[in-house]
């Protein structure tokens, strides 16, 4: 399929899939967009009311993002566990890796932090399944697989969902991957997306998760936070 960058309205650039017009961040703005719904509504909110004593920064926070993708995620949340001195474990399934030659034309580093272009090309370098140290607080590993095909079971705190929109590929919007999901959180862990689609919070709802919608992003009206509370899940 056809692929073109594309640069959003916040400046800042995305990659375009035009035979679907789908794009793999918001044409309303990739940095607002990855900040609100992954940074203030993932990371922030586990990080300050979920669990207090992470404060102290001696406990680390396991991530699981669903669709690697750019690399923007990741690299926002680099930088808010160097800000925080919070380790952080981090994880990025993708099927499709993006190529090298479209994420160098890629305006993340240029408008979030110039100082950390090292930084970012290093998560874009090292090897697929095998975890690397990004900086002392951010370790990183990068797994090329389906989603269907995770196994993990109580590692996670927080999963990012950022899947492709259930428009193009709505077999990833499913109660078969929600419950892949729900088994892959810790209790008590959190799991955000940008959608806000009726169907995917029932679905959610259907393996356990209490769903919440909240504020969306520029462009979108809501999004959805789910959490896992074991409790909830039928026996």
């Amino acid at each position: 399929m056809k692929r073109k960058i594309i640069t959003t309205s916040d400046g800042s650039k995305t990659i375009q899939i035009e035979d679907w017009n789908e794009q793999y961040h918001s044409i309303h703005g990739a940095i607002q967009e990855a900040n609100h719904v992954f940074i203030k509504h993932g990371l922030l909110f586990y990080y300050q009311s979920c669990h207090p004593e992470l404060v102290s920064g001696s406990n680390s926070i396991s991530i699981l993002e669903i669709g690697f993708g750019t690399g923007l995620n990741a690299f926002l949340t680099y930088l808010k566990a160097e800000e925080l001195q919070q380790p952080i474990n981090y994880v990025g399934v993708e099927a499709y890796p993006v190529k090298s030659e479209e994420i160098a034309q890629l305006n993340y580093v240029e408008l979030i932090s110039e100082n950390n272009n090292a930084e970012f090309n290093k998560m874009h370098s090292i090897p697929l399944e095998e975890a690397q140290k990004i900086s002392p607080s951010f370790t990183l590993e990068k797994q090329e697989k389906f989603f269907k095909d995770i196994t993990d079971e109580n590692k996670f705190d927080i999963i990012y969902f950022d899947a492709f929109g259930a428009r193009v590929q709505p077999e990833l919007w499913t109660e078969d991957i929600f419950s892949i999901m729900y088994k892959a959180l810790k209790d008590n862990g959190v799991l955000v997306t940008y959608s806000a689609k009726g169907s995917v919070r029932r679905a959610m709802q259907a393996v356990g998760f209490t769903v919440e919608r909240l504020p969306g992003p520029p462009g979108k009206r809501e999004m959805l936070r789910a959490t896992k509370h074991s409790a909830n899940a039928e026996s």
